[in-house]
């Protein structure tokens, strides 16, 4: 399976779980993706995606959303589309 680098980690919450990404490239509910850094590596769907609270279903390029992740990330962390 390809990857593409579609954002970094800028911010995790680790009350609520959720983590949040600095897009560089667009994103849909739906689809997989790879969080990757020193000490993350693991695959996840994205379920539900937040930007300034509200539940959106895309994303694009530059903006920072909120998604929530199934393990701890760190700022840093580099996402990756799995196609």
């Amino acid at each position: 399976m390809a990857e593409t680098k579609i954002g970094v980690i800028t911010h995790f919450y680790s009350n609520i779980g959720v983590g949040i990404i600095k897009l560089s490239d667009t994103l849909r509910v739906g689809q997989t993706v790879r969080i990757m850094g020193s000490t993350t590596d693991f695959e996840q769907e994205i379920e539900e995606m937040q930007n300034n609270h509200e539940n959106i279903e895309a994303a694009e390029t530059s903006q920072e959303v909120g998604v929530k992740v199934k393990d701890k990330v760190r700022e840093g962390d580099e996402v990756y589309l799995v196609e």
